[in-house]
């Protein structure tokens, strides 16, 4: 025996033999802190027994667990066993400042300001070949063959790299019979979506009264697995308060330690049946605004006699980010769901369509960002191809969300002179800068970009704004003055320098004038009627550069 100190309290623990790969035995109320530290180096197999689900079991934490909670209470809370037990690894993490309490496979962890030590945990299967485990007498050839089957992890699709939350209906007004019909068509979703360890990943929580987090993003990474835990969902009744089930999903779901991964799109697909019981849109905005796509799926329209008691007739348009039907999802009932599946899925895996976020752990590119557009108005461009390089411009600032608190869009016109068409903060709308946009008179003149340059850093972005700034130069030929130095002085100044040159532009200006790295930042056309097809690859570089610098 030998006395060890771990987390501050002293424990006796027996030593085991260095060679031994046999999993230690625990009991339901084992914590990390009774363990030997010195043994976890690495990770230690562990042996939860069955039915720790019907003991009342302190754990603390999501994920990354407390040194103080219990090791199998953990390993249920984290599907790593389930509750005829099983064998898990252990291994040690240092101490945080706050764990996360969450309320997932019927137990409930607390949350805990801080702790010296913590621990993670992942479930084991038998990996020995088949063969060594089958009765001597048993012809060897095919249990190699199993071996090799049960080894087989799926990768999942590649083209769907999405962190996907779930939000499903376990209200009353759903009914079991229609619960089932939910569960299945669910399961149907994720078998559709390729859930995989490089494809999607998806968390599941249930709306109630309370929200109910089933399982996190990190839990189920085979597609049968995930499945089975979703037919394995109870209905739990209640209200439909979808509103605070939104709100604990973006909170507690899209978090490293819930397994979301950097750089990856978070979506959340919430379905509806009927109309919620609270209010969704202040819990969608504030998800949105956390860099979370919201998805709305409804099923069944009320009657004319029920339409008096729905408190907001409209509450799927305001829950979803564009009202543009791309969002929103409508099915008539749960009976005959199998061909929404694939329409869907397809939507939830376009990262092309969603405009609500590309950021992953904070503010969205296209709701957080100070757009300024330095337009070459001089006289080799024309009034024509002025107004085409307008419509380029003007498609470019359709793609964010505009508003008093969301993406802010500025513009400088320059021949020899400079003219502030209209500042970052002039207009709080898409509409109202689209329209300004297309009003902008034609100057006619020389072409001093560098100057330009100068007066948009100093008149168009300030270093107080909120967001960070990007700087779109358009002009179509060779500026009379040096570009190097005010270009420089913009990207000190914190401003990401892009340039697209039509026609004429010389390629060392817009290398020039671009932010590192060069190939990324400058775009050229041709022809004037050729600048539609840069519009989506300008907004992606934004995007990418908004994500890298947050």
């Amino acid at each position: 025996m030998s006395a060890l100190l771990f987390s501050g309290v002293l424990f006796l623990v027996s030593w085991r033999s260095c060679e031994s790969s046999a999993a230690r035995a625990l009991t339901c109320g084992t914590r990390a802190a009774d363990l030997d530290p010195t043994a976890m180096v690495g990770g230690i197999p562990l042996r939860c027994p069955p039915h720790c689900a019907q003991r009342r079991l302190s754990v603390f934490g999501t994920t990354v667990y407390a040194a103080v909670s219990s090791i199998c209470g953990a390993a249920l809370h984290s599907s790593a066993v389930g509750h005829t037990g099983g064998e898990v690894l252990l291994s040690r993490l240092p101490g945080q400042q706050h764990y996360v309490g969450t309320l997932a496979n019927g137990v409930q962890s607390q949350a805990l300001s801080r702790w010296s030590a913590s621990f993670t945990l992942q479930g084991l299967q038998d990996q020995r070949p088949q063969e060594l485990i089958r009765d001597s007498g048993t012809n060897s050839r095919p249990a190699k063959k199993a071996a090799k089957k049960m080894s087989v992890k799926k990768v999942g699709n590649k083209d769907c790299q999405m962190d996907i939350g779930l939000v499903i209906d376990s209200s009353s007004n759903l009914g079991q019979r229609r619960f089932n019909l939910q569960k299945n068509f669910v399961a149907k979703l994720v078998a559709m979506l390729k859930v995989g360890v490089d494809g999607p990943h998806v968390g599941l929580v249930q709306a109630s009264d309370l929200p109910r987090t089933e399982f996190l993003l990190s839990n189920y990474t085979q597609p049968k697995e995930l499945q089975f835990a979703i037919k394995a969902l109870a209905h739990l009744g209640g209200n439909t308060n979808t509103g605070k089930a939104i709100t604990h999903t973006a909170e507690m779901l899209f978090t490293q330690r819930s397994g979301a991964r950097r750089g990856r799109p978070r979506v959340m697909l919430v379905l509806i049946d009927g109309w919620p019981s609270d209010e969704l849109q202040p819990a969608a905005t504030a998800a949105r605004h956390a860099g979370i796509n919201v998805f709305l799926a409804t099923v069944t329209q009320p009657t004319a006699d029920e339409l008096p008691t729905v408190p907001d007739r409209d509450f799927a348009k305001k829950a979803v980010c564009k009202d543009n039907g791309f969002f929103s999802y409508q099915m008539s009932s749960w009976f005959g769901t199998t061909k929404h599946v694939k329409p869907l899925a397809q939507r939830l895996c376009s990262p092309d369509g969603l405009l609500c976020s590309m950021r992953f752990d904070g503010r969205t590119c296209y709701n957080s960002v100070n757009v300024g557009f330095l337009i070459d108005g001089s006289s080799s461009v024309g009034d024509p191809n002025f107004r085409t390089l307008l419509d380029f411009l003007a498609a470019i600032a359709t793609k964010f969300d505009i508003s008093d608190m969301g993406a802010r869009v500025g513009a400088v016109q320059f021949t020899y002179d400079q003219r502030l068409e209209f500042g970052l903060r002039e207009h709080d709308s898409k509409d109202g800068v689209l329209g300004a946009l297309r009003a902008i008179p034609y100057m006619s003149g020389g072409t001093a970009t560098g100057s330009a340059i100068t007066f948009a850093a100093q008149n168009l972005f300030r270093p107080t704004a909120v967001g960070r700034n990007f700087l779109i130069v358009v002009t179509d030929g060779q500026s009379y003055d040096s570009v190097d130095g005010p270009a420089l002085a913009a990207q000190n100044q914190g401003i990401s320098m892009f340039s697209v040159g039509v026609a004429w532009a010389p390629m060392d200006d817009l290398r020039a004038m671009a932010s590192e790295p060069k190939d990324e930042h400058v775009f050229f056309s041709q022809h004037f009627d050729g600048l539609e097809e840069l519009v989506d690859n300008v907004v992606r570089v934004i995007c990418h550069d908004f994500d890298v610098n947050n």
